[in-house]
């Protein structure tokens, strides 16, 4: 996979994971195509799952997974996922590496920069080459930031009780994240 594929499906697993997707996103998603293949299969789930809901639905299935009366059925934070906290270790690392790559949190943002979507848009503008230290930091950040938790995450939200399209989507972002991995585990 290039590396511009491999930041604009990060770009969208954020894109997806910060919000409930609108109207036209959604059409957007139920065109998608796939190839024979575990990603292909999983743009083909997308683009079901996609066509089968509404922005109502899907924004009522968000909060229901990620919000909550008290809180969501799952928490998209590395701390938690890692340590059984939020605001801990993982979250401190993760500021630490952003402070170093000139990276900040945007204004009016209240989610901690270890939410699943932040780690995902850090991660696909270091592979786009839009954030300082590029694609020479993209592996690092991978290593350290997403590879310990964010395939766990993806996978619980392809099981969650309450997920209907963001099952679809936990199964996108499992298999990208497995993808990823397998990658940079390739040798050079």
């Amino acid at each position: 996979m290039l590396t511009t594929e491999r930041a604009r499906l990060f770009a969208l697993l954020g894109r997806l994971m910060i919000a409930a997707p609108d109207a036209g996103l959604l059409s957007a998603l139920a065109g998608l195509r796939g190839e024979p293949t575990p990603l292909g299969e999983a743009y083909r789930g997308l683009a079901a799952a996609a066509a089968a809901t509404d922005p109502v639905a899907v924004e009522r299935e968000y909060h229901d997974l990620f919000i909550g009366l008290g809180r969501g059925e799952l928490l998209p934070y590395a701390s938690y996922y890692l340590t059984g906290f939020l605001h801990e270790r993982p979250l401190a690392e993760l500021r630490g590496d952003m402070l170093r790559l000139g990276l900040e949190r945007a204004a009016g943002v209240a989610e901690p920069e270890d939410h699943i979507a932040s780690e995902c848009e850090v991660y696909a503008g270091l592979l786009s080459g839009g954030f300082a230290g590029g694609a020479a930091e993209a592996e690092t950040f991978f290593q350290r930031h997403l590879r310990p938790w964010a395939g766990r995450f993806f996978a619980d939200l392809e099981k969650a009780e309450a997920a209907r399209f963001y099952r679809a989507v936990g199964a996108l972002g499992r298999i990208v994240i497995e993808i990823e991995q397998a990658a940079l585990g390739l040798p050079e």
